[in-house]
This record gives structure tokens, sequence and C-alpha cells, in this order.
């Protein structure tokens, strides 16, 4: 027989973006990509670890989530619809310039808006294909346990 152990939480949906916030967990991360499977598995993956996880799937979603949920670090594509992870980011730092930002890319770097992101505090760029142990490691490395 086997045993299954799941993780109960309790919480309020914000009504201005649609995202769960979850009472009891005290490190969020916000995960944006356009790619649903990628953003799901990597949202599943987080969860397991302990975190509080809500998600977009484009840079104008992340900078209303950000906004709204504040969260502790933010893992962001580059390549995205309506706002590429630069512009999303460069509109996070003007609202809180504390924030933690990674970016992620499959894609050539625009070399120009790398050096300005570096130049605003951008933490690093993790190239695609990546081991979920580097984002793990990027979590708590920035964030904690």
């Amino acid at each position: 027989m086997s045993q299954n152990t799941f993780k109960i939480h309790s919480g309020y949906i914000c009504p201005c973006h649609n995202l769960l916030v979850l009472e009891g967990e005290d490190k969020t991360v916000l995960l944006v990509d356009d790619d649903i499977d990628l953003l799901e598995l990597n949202k599943f993956s987080i969860s397991n670890m302990g975190y509080n996880v809500i998600t977009a799937t484009n840079g104008e979603e992340a900078v209303a989530a950000y906004k709204t949920a504040r969260p502790d670090i933010v893992i962001m594509d580059i390549k995205m619809p309506k706002m590429d992870g630069f512009d999303a980011f460069a509109r996070m730092k003007k609202f809180d310039s504390d924030c933690k930002v990674t970016l992620i890319t499959a894609y050539a770097i625009d070399e120009k808006k790398l050096l300005n992101a570096q130049s605003m505090g951008l933490l690093n760029v993790i190239n695609k294909p990546y081991e979920f142990d580097d984002i793990e490691k990027l979590i708590k490395e920035h964030v904690g346990d």
C-alpha cells in the first residue's frame, strides 16, 4: 500500500489578478513564462520545496502580479508576448528597487539590454535547457529556506 502526503493550505483569492495567496507561507516565488507546460512543472516543483508560487504568462501580467503580491524572487522568461522579460524587470525595479529577478532564455541575448539589466541589479540569466537543481539553488541562495 502506498502512502501519499498532501500539504493543505488556507488562503484567499486576490480578486484583482486571480492570485491565490496562501496563508502561512512566508516566501513567495513569481514564475513567468509563456510556455505553460514548463510553467506548471516549475510551479509544482517549487511548491514542493515549500514556497508559495504565483504565475504569469507574459510581462504585463508579471508586473501586475509583482505589484500585488510583492514576491521574494521572480524567475522570468525573456522572450514573451506583450512585454519581454527585460522590460518587465525594468518596470518592477521602478516599483521596487530591491526586487530580485533572474531571467531565463533559450535564445541569444541582446548584450545592450543585458548590461542595462545587470546595472539595475539583475541577479543572473539562466539558459534553457536547464536542470531544476539550478532553480532550486537560485531560490535557496537568494530567498532561503
